[in-house]
């Protein structure tokens, strides 16, 4: 029983084998790679049958390997995956290429064998223009309008201004006064009598 269950394995995996080079083969036994350059540093390539160039709809299994074009740096390898926006027959690689000049290889190994290669030239992104750059300088205020400065209303006089009060004492000092000046006056005169009446007594 094991025997026969081996068998019957065998010989599916054999039908398998035989069945994929009679698809191939209806095709032909090797397909044509066309590389079709780069989109934002991606790797762009047409995969299709060498004979009747019909489109591969089969899985394919290719590495993709850059050398920089002095030969300083070396990518990859990357697989190709279907470019949807050029079915069915566009591939295209998950990672991109940094910028500057490439000499790209793509190498199939199934469905059948095929290459190709290209000299590709990725150009540096531009960062987006930033409108309304700002004015480096610094913004010198705008001077201020003079403020005019209005003065505070005056109070409003009474019609009659109040009398000066006068002073306590002021009126005994006045009355003082001039009775020392009478009293002076009389001393002199008396004091210019007696003079007189000596002087004419001699």
């Amino acid at each position: 029983m094991r025997i026969r269950i081996a068998l019957r394995a065998a010989l599916t995996a054999l039908g398998l084998v035989l069945l994929c080079p009679a698809a191939a083969h209806a095709h032909g036994d090797t397909v044509k790679v066309v590389m079709t350059g780069q989109r934002e540093g991606h790797v762009t390539a047409d995969i299709a049958w060498e004979n009747d160039g019909d489109a591969v709809e089969e899985a394919v299994a290719a590495t993709v390997n850059a050398v920089s074009g002095d030969g300083s740096r070396t990518l990859g390898p990357w697989r190709l995956v279907r470019d949807s926006a050029k079915a069915p027959a566009g591939w295209v690689t998950a990672e991109p290429l940094p910028p500057g000049s490439w000499k790209v290889a793509v190498d199939v190994g199934f469905p059948a064998l095929g290459h190709g290669e290209l000299q590709l030239d990725v150009p540096a992104v531009d960062p987006a223009p930033v409108t309304g750059t700002p004015d480096p300088r610094p913004a010198t205020p705008s001077p201020a309008a003079p403020r005019t400065q209005t003065p505070p209303p005056a109070p409003a006089s009474s019609p009659e201004a109040p009398a000066e009060r006068a002073e306590p004492g002021s009126g005994s000092a006045i009355w003082w006064t001039a009775a020392g000046v009478t009293a002076t006056a009389l001393i002199g005169s008396f004091v210019g009598i007696l003079v007189r009446r000596r002087r004419e007594g001699r």
